[in-house]
C-alpha cells in the first residue's frame, strides 16, 4: 500500500478542508494517508509521496502555518530527492499573485531535489464555491501518475 503525506497550509481553512477531502478519496482508493496541517520539517518523512495543498493570502504570501516549514527547508536545505509530490493552490484570480504561495512551495521543493508529479492545480475560488470539487477531479488524474499503482 502506498502512503501519501498530505500537507496543508491555510489561513481560513479551505486548504485544510481540501486536504482532508482528498485524504478520504485516497483512502477509498486503497492508499494510506497522513494529513498534517502546517507541519514542521521534522514531522515529514524524508522520502515518499507528498501532496501539498496551500491557499495564498496577501501579496502571494504563504499561510502563517506553512511559514515554519518553508523557512526550515530554505535554511536547512534538506535533500528531498527521494520525495515525489503533487501541488494544489487555492486563490483568487482577482489578484495578480494568484496562487503565489503554491508556486513558491513548488520552487522550494524542486530546488531541494523533490520531483513534482503532474501539473500544479490552481483553483480559483471565484469559479468554484467548493474547491474540493476541482481538487477531486485533479486527484483522479494525479493518482494515475503515482509509482507502484
Amino acid at each position: 500500500m502506498v502512503d501519501i503525506t498530505l500537507i496543508s497550509g491555510s489561513t481560513l481553512g479551505s486548504a485544510e478542508y481540501v486536504a482532508e477531502h482528498l485524504a478520504e478519496k485516497l483512502e477509498e482508493a486503497g492508499f494510506s494517508t497522513t494529513t498534517l496541517h502546517g507541519p514542521q520539517l521534522e514531522d515529514l518523512p524524508d522520502e515518499g509521496l507528498w501532496l501539498v495543498v496551500s491557499s495564498t493570502h496577501g501579496a502571494g504570501d504563504l499561510p502563517d502555518n506553512l511559514l515554519p516549514l518553508y523557512t526550515a527547508i530554505l535554511e536547512k536545505k534538506p535533500d528531498l530527492s527521494r520525495v515525489q509530490y503533487g501541488a494544489i493552490g487555492i486563490g483568487s484570480k482577482e489578484y495578480d499573485t494568484f496562487c503565489g504561495a503554491i508556486e513558491k512551495i513548488d520552487q522550494l521543493f524542486t530546488g531541494s531535489g523533490a520531483v513534482r508529479l503532474g501539473e500544479i492545480e490552481k483553483i480559483n475560488v471565484l469559479d468554484h464555491d467548493i474547491p474540493e470539487d476541482p481538487a477531486e477531479i485533479w486527484l483522479d488524474s494525479w493518482k494515475k501518475l503515482l509509482p507502484f499503482v
